[in-house]
């Protein structure tokens, strides 16, 4: 294991760095993003999303950019998507968790084009709140570009900041392109208030496996399939192999048959984070072991150079694991 302290709170302008989210770009650029909260930390803080680059497979950072900055808005909720074809990177993010927008980057991470404004076609209008992510997004096979989202139903007026009822009624969803992300749509709805915030991969046979926060205190992982590529689902179920605290989680192909999946998994508090393995296309998760035993909260997984990333929240900021297929498995999984 190799460690890096990528953010570390109230350090370069900022109060909290949280939410973090991780790409490897079609040139082998490492990205990792994460939310610059500037006063308070909470969500509804002046919030910037921060990227920094990596270009030996996550060992060495460049210091950090600013992606996207709106004033005094709240722009987070950070999800990248490579498009393997364009070689762009695209970043879905939300703007006071009301509206949906997206920029690219031509250049691995280096600038960004101005922000467009796709909540039109990417929210529905009675969504009090949405989420993108947070986390990477995947392109599928077809080439769809595929951002895990989610949003909120809660009663009462839509406001900017949190109101007493904000988290009553939340589910998962997705966003996608079919057109190397010019356009973007909105998908079904899970189901209704089972899971919220989520991370998606696309299996051998083509379906998309989404894995997520659960609801109603369930304490277990949530997960759903689709088959049309992410655009409706199967019901939510609930995986009691895969106890949580409620809290965001991580999923990314490590080859061709091996995918990976990060969340805490102490079902009392934010800590214990886990890495698991499924060799079977994400039906089962027979291999796991702990990254961190400590506090350790939201994450995002990536593939780079043959090692494994994960960017988690730590106790102190956002932390770089970065690991070797071999401490997962012992060496017995070639």
């Amino acid at each position: 294991m190799h460690e890096s302290d990528l953010w570390v709170h109230r350090r370069d302008g900022y109060f909290v760095y949280r939410i973090p989210a991780l790409v490897t770009t079609a040139a082998g650029t490492v990205l990792a993003f994460c939310e610059g909260r500037r006063h308070t930390g909470r969500d509804h803080d002046e919030i910037d999303i921060l990227v920094r680059r990596s270009f030996d497979a996550g060992l060495t950072w460049e210091s950090q950019r600013i992606a996207v900055s709106d004033g005094t808005h709240t722009c987070g909720n950070p999800c990248p998507i490579v498009d393997e074809t364009t070689g762009v990177v695209w970043l879905l993010f939300c703007r006071n968790n009301q509206e949906v927008f997206c920029t690219r980057s031509d250049d691995d991470g280096a600038r960004w084009a101005e922000p467009r404004e796709i909540t039109a076609t990417a929210k529905d209008p009675m969504w009090a709140f949405v989420g993108t992510g947070p986390c990477h997004g995947i392109q599928l096979s077809s080439g769809r570009l595929l951002a895990p989202s989610w949003c909120d139903e809660s009663p009462g007026p839509v406001r900017w900041r949190p109101r007493p009822s904000w988290g009553v009624i939340q589910s998962s969803c997705a966003i996608y392109s079919d057109d190397h992300g010019q356009s973007w749509t909105r998908g079904e709805m899970l189901t209704r208030d089972a899971s919220d915030e989520c991370a998606a991969v696309e299996t051998a046979d083509g379906a998309v496996y989404l894995n997520a926060r659960s609801r109603g205190g369930r304490q277990q992982r949530a997960c759903a399939w689709s088959r049309d590529g992410g655009h409706t689902w199967t019901g939510v179920e609930y995986d009691p192999g895969q106890p949580e605290p409620s809290c965001q989680g991580s999923l990314v192909r490590l080859s061709k048959d091996r995918v990976l999946l990060a969340h805490p998994s102490d079902p009392g508090e934010r800590r214990r984070l886990t890495l698991r393995m499924s060799l079977d296309e994400c039906r089962s998760w027979p291999v796991s072991r702990v990254i961190a035993e400590g506090r350790a909260a939201y994450s995002d997984l990536a593939v780079a150079g043959g090692m494994i990333l994960c960017l988690y929240e730590g106790e102190r900021g956002l932390v770089l694991e970065r690991l070797d297929p071999d401490w997962l498995t012992g060496g017995e999984d070639g």
